[in-house]
């Protein structure tokens, strides 16, 4: 496959990361890092974001190095929001989008690595304009939409569960 050792590294903390959000999602419906699975998502998310820092197929920062920083932003502002923000109502629906945002924008370098590497002896792709990685990813970005909405739904929900204002 090609990997370096900062490349499996990466790579294994990344599976990681992801396996924890999809269990996260499936069990709160969100990436709740109030639960192991968010936790291990946040930090997982954090390692790989900056160890991508360290990786290049093509020499020097790239736009995959920007994403990388956007995706560490994302989640550390929403872990921030989290836990000095708990009473805030607007507060939550910042974290779980910035949450959901950064798992979404990490499919993109996720999906192209994939098929342009699996399986071994004919990757499914061949770049990253290969048309199955485009129609992989309007497939994630949807169901990153349709999350989304679901998300802020039970958000509004709990918000008038519990007698809490919405936000303006």
């Amino acid at each position: 496959m090609g990997l370096s050792n900062l490349g499996i590294f990466h790579t294994v903390i990344g599976i990681i990361a992801i396996i924890a959000a999809l269990a996260s999602y499936g069990k709160y419906g969100r990436i709740n890092l109030s639960g192991k699975g968010g936790l291990t998502y946040f930090y997982g998310t954090v390692i790989t974001s900056l160890t991508a820092l360290g990786l290049s197929k093509h020499g020097g920062f790239n736009p995959g190095h920007v994403l990388s920083l956007l995706v560490l932003v994302l989640v550390v502002v929403a872990f921030f929001l989290h836990k000095k923000r708990m009473g805030n109502t607007r507060a939550r629906y910042f974290e779980n989008f910035f949450l959901s945002f950064s798992f979404f924008l990490s499919m993109i370098p996720t999906v192209n690595e994939t098929l342009t590497r699996v399986p071994l002896s004919a990757p499914l792709a061949t770049g990253p304009t290969d048309p199955l990685i485009g129609k992989t990813l309007v497939v994630i970005l949807v169901l990153f939409i349709a999350g989304s909405v679901y998300q802020y739904t039970q958000q509004r929900k709990i918000n008038k569960s519990t007698f809490l204002p919405d936000p303006v």
